[in-house]
């Protein structure tokens, strides 16, 4: 799906901006597909654990080198970044809210939420995407939880059994 919500298809790899670079999983991936992936952190040390993941990427296997060497790692708050990089796309993955489940979330998720805390800005940042963007913005959010009021209706959604994405095309 997440290929899917960012416009990938066979013989189409858009360049993508990741604003919300958190484990870096989503762009690893995306760069596997074959995507030209900038990658945004504004937390110091997600940005520092990123940075020597992807030094250790670029050395280690093909399978491993060739995407990180599509990966791009930007340090900064995305909103201030993303009007000078006049992305085609953008994908953002905000810390969601609190569950209120009781089942936790995995613990790398429980231990990013303790390094970075929450994302009270997410529709701030959203919002600068929409601005920035050229022709897509995509935005992860769980399957059942509202979106924040002030954000425009989305063009279309694709939903999975706990998340879905919120996609606006421009």
């Amino acid at each position: 799906m997440l290929a899917k919500a960012l416009g990938l298809t066979k013989g189409r790899t858009p360049e993508l901006v990741d604003a919300t670079a958190g484990l870096g999983r989503d762009g690893f991936l995306l760069a596997h597909l074959g995507a030209k992936v900038t990658l945004i952190e504004r937390a110091a040390p997600i940005h520092a654990a990123l940075q020597h993941a992807l030094d250790d990427a670029r050395q280690a296997e093909p399978l491993l080198s060739e995407p990180a060497s599509r990966i791009t790692l930007l340090a900064g708050d995305a909103r201030d970044l993303l009007p000078a990089l006049i992305p085609n796309t953008v994908y953002i993955d905000p810390m969601h809210p609190a569950r209120v489940k009781s089942a936790l979330v995995k613990q790398p998720m429980r231990d990013l939420r303790a390094i970075v805390g929450e994302d009270p800005d997410a529709s701030q940042l959203i919002l600068c995407a929409l601005e920035s963007a050229q022709k897509r913005v995509a935005v992860k959010w769980p399957r059942l939880a509202p979106l924040p009021d002030d954000l425009p209706k989305p063009s279309y959604e694709l939903v999975g059994k706990t998340t879905r994405y919120v996609i606006f095309v421009r």
